[in-house]
This record gives structure tokens, C-alpha cells and sequence, in this order.
């Protein structure tokens, strides 16, 4: 017989389950077992002195165990798990389990060293069906409007866009570097002709932060597009795509999400709102007293990040902020500047935190060699100018971090976002 999903379960039909042995009470006639797939949860409820074999199963049994069940599935309105139970003819312990070394309190670092187990719990394993699908729409989306999926090296001759917090590998009789972005070849591919294209992929950061949104990998979804007018081309595809996820997430697992985490998920209304960054300090010190020294101004501090999420909501009763009008000493030397010198790209603040960096680029060569030159970058990314000596298109883009994308949607830590967490001071399991 097929093993099915417990979702899949009927009363009156005849089922073969597999999972793990989520409860257990063991009486001395009785025996109900709670027993779990990816898909939900069922009891199976055993009378021992019926069968002297499932007893002894029973008897043997420990939590998290993995077992096979098969037999009657019957409904009985006293049965709280969705009022259905299942009588078994033969159970058939798979694997049985030791005693867990952690349990639902224990600190996160723990939990993390026993990652796989920390993973059986429905909360745990509704953050990767929500990150499927976002993942999923954010691809469909832009297959529809006809993008192409890209897959760049990640293991690359010259650190990528500013040279630091790169990791060096060792590549064969020379080093390399392991790629903080496939920014570079997102541009490529618009040299090529492609126009349009996107990529999901592993992307590395040899920063020493410790805080609860950076982590040395995490997944990028990247996208580039060309013949764009304004950066405000870039800024609308995000809306759209935003958009799209969040119908999505809200009307397959909205409800869930609510139950489990305790997030009430918002479908955002288009436009999103768009401030220039001197204007946010203003308002911030006007609302809230908040001020930071003049040179700390030509970027977003993370008190200013927190907090502009308060000011959203009442500005413009919205979750998202655009953020415009950076200063071009803490802007990537391929962002297109405006004849004031101001880079023509945002930030997008999503419940505090930046999701995003996106930008039109310069496509012009002597003037992104020129910009090259400014931060001292030119010898570094020689290679790169190359793609733009022979004719690119205009184009810009922007790149989200999966994981963070995640991490915000749930109201959790990037520790629990990633599948497998990577930070300074962790690389196991």
C-alpha cells in the first residue's frame, strides 16, 4: 500500500502513515499516539489488550520515533485533531528516538546545534513553506514578464564591488574570492542583450555583525533589466513584486502565520510611500526628537531604520518606505548619478529593517570608469569595465536578501530564517 499525507486522510478509508511520534500517552489498556508529517498532525489510538503485538510496540515507543501506521482511519467527534482517528492493524517502528537535547525553551544557539531537530516543530517548518513561497512568486512573476534565470559563479578572481569583507579561498596555484553579490554579472548579462533576468543564489559577507539580520551567507535574489527611464522603473517593479508575494503568503498561509507567530499579514496598497533621506532625519527629529551628528547623515543609521518604521505607519499608515537621495560616498561607484552628483537609487525599509538596495546603473563607460576612480576601485574592477566598452543598454535593478525577506514577513531572527544559520562564530552542523 502508498504511504499518503495526513492532510490527505478520509474517515471510512484504509491508510498507510509515516511520521514522527509527536505525543505519546501509554496507559496500561490504551495507547494514543500523535503522530506527524510535513503535512498535519493525526491520532492513533490503539486498544493493547486487542493486540499483544501493538502493545509491545507501544511499550517500546519514544517521542520523535519514526513510525509506520496502517489500518482504518474512522471519524469520532471526541478526537480534538480534526475529529478523526486511526485504528491500526501493524505499526512498524522506522527508528527510534533517544532522548531530545533540547526543548521548545531552550536558548537559540542550542537549538541551532541541533538544528534538524529544532526543525520537526509546525512553526519551524511553516517559515520554509512560507520562504517557498516567496521564492516561488517572486519567480513566477518575473518569468511571466519575461525574465531569464541566471546562475553566476560564486567563486570569483576579484573581490566584488568594494573589495572588502570578501572570504579569500585558496584556488589552486592562485586565491580567489567567494562572490558578496552577482551584481557584476546581472550587469553582463544586460551587456549581452539578455534584458531582463534574475537569480536566486548563495551570497557571502565576511562582516563581524552580530545583530539579528546579518548572518556570512545567506540567499540573494538578484534581478537586472534594461531600456528602464528612471530608477523609479526599478522602484515600481519592486512594488509589484512585493505585492505579489504578500497576496500570495496572505491567502495560502495567512491564517497560520497569525496562529503561529502571531503576525497578522498586510497586502500593501501601490504606490509605496517615497521620502528623501534628508527629509526622513527631518521628520524623525519633528516627531520623535531623534537627531544624529551632520555626518552621520549621508546614510540610514539602524536607530533611524527602527525607528522609520513607527513613522511609516503614521505618515502613511503603510508598512513599506522608499528611500531616496543617499549620498554618493555611501553608494556603490556603478550607481547613475543626477547632474547634482546624487545617486539616482533608494533603500527599501520594510518594519525597520532595509530589505533593499536598488538603483539605475551607469551604463556610460568613461563616466562609471570615472566613478571607479573616485573610490580608487578602477584597477580592482578592471574586468567588470570591459562589459560596458562595446555598447550596454540603459538599466538598473535590485537585489533582496530571501532570508530577510523571510525574517520580516514572520517577526523572527535571521538565525531562524535560514534554513542553516552562518555567522562569525558558527559553521556547524
Amino acid at each position: 500500500m502508498e504511504r499518503q499525507l495526513i492532510k490527505d486522510v478520509k474517515p471510512g478509508e484504509r491508510v498507510k502513515l509515516s511520521g514522527f511520534v509527536e505525543n505519546l500517552r501509554n496507559k496500561r489498556t490504551m495507547c494514543f499516539i500523535v503522530l506527524k508529517d510535513i503535512s498535519g498532525k493525526i491520532q492513533v489510538t490503539i486498544e493493547k489488550e486487542k493486540s499483544e503485538e501493538l502493545a509491545k510496540i507501544c511499550d517500546a515507543l519514544t517521542i520523535e520515533s519514526v513510525l509506520t501506521v496502517e489500518g482504518m482511519a474512522v471519524a469520532n467527534e471526541y478526537v480534538k485533531l480534526n475529529g478523526i482517528e486511526v485504528l491500526p492493524e501493524t505499526m512498524t517502528i522506522e527508528s527510534l528516538a533517544d532522548a531530545l537535547p533540547i526543548k521548545e525553551d531552550s536558548s537559540i544557539d542550542l537549538k541551532l546545534d541541533y538544528r534538524w531537530l529544532d526543525l520537526r516543530s509546525e512553526k519551524n517548518q511553516l517559515i520554509f513553506k512560507v520562504q517557498t513561497l516567496i521564492s516561488q512568486s517572486f519567480r513566477e512573476l518575473l518569468v511571466s514578464k519575461g525574465f531569464l534565470e541566471i546562475h553566476s559563479p560564486k567563486i570569483i578572481g576579484t573581490a566584488s564591488e568594494s573589495g572588502s569583507d570578501v572570504f579569500e579561498v585558496k584556488y589552486f596555484d592562485t586565491k580567489a574570492y567567494l562572490a558578496q553579490s552577482p551584481q557584476f554579472y546581472k550587469q553582463m548579462a544586460m551587456a549581452s542583450g539578455f534584458e531582463k533576468v534574475f537569480e536566486v543564489g548563495p551570497v557571502f559577507r565576511a562582516e563581524k555583525s552580530y545583530t539579528n539580520k546579518h548572518a556570512t551567507e545567506f540567499t540573494g535574489f538578484d534581478l537586472e533589466f534594461s531600456y528602464i527611464n528612471s530608477f523609479k522603473d526599478v522602484m515600481a517593479m519592486e512594488e509589484e513584486m512585493i505585492t505579489y508575494m504578500l497576496e500570495k503568503v496572505v491567502a495560502k498561509y495567512g491564517e497560520d502565520v497569525e496562529r503561529l507567530f502571531g503576525v497578522k499579514l498586510v497586502v500593501p496598497t501601490r504606490p509605496f510611500p517615497v521620502m528623501k533621506l534628508a527629509d526622513v532625519y527631518k521628520e524623525l527629529e519633528e516627531r520623535y526628537g531623534f537627531t544624529v551628528p551632520e555626518e552621520e547623515k549621508d546614510d540610514l543609521t539602524t536607530e533611524a531604520e527602527r525607528l522609520c518604521e513607527r513613522m511609516t505607519k503614521e505618515k502613511f499608515n503603510h508598512e513599506f518606505l522608499f528611500i531616496t537621495d543617499y549620498s554618493a560616498k555611501k553608494r556603490a561607484f556603478y550607481h547613475m548619478r543626477d547632474e547634482r552628483g546624487v545617486p539616482l537609487g533608494y533603500d527599501l525599509i520594510w518594519k525597520g529593517v532595509e530589505i533593499t538596495t536598488g538603483a539605475q546603473r551607469e551604463h556610460r563607460y568613461e563616466q562609471l570608469k570615472k566613478q571607479a576612480e573616485e573610490k580608487g576601485l578602477d584597477k580592482d574592477v578592471k574586468n567588470y569595465l570591459k562589459f560596458f566598452e562595446y555598447g550596454c543598454p540603459p538599466h538598473g535593478g535590485f537585489g533582496i536578501g530571501l532570508d530577510r525577506i523571510t525574517m520580516s514577513v514572520l517577526g523572527i531572527t535571521i538565525k531562524e530564517a535560514e534554513f542553516i544559520f552562518r555567522g562569525p562564530r558558527r559553521i556547524e552542523p
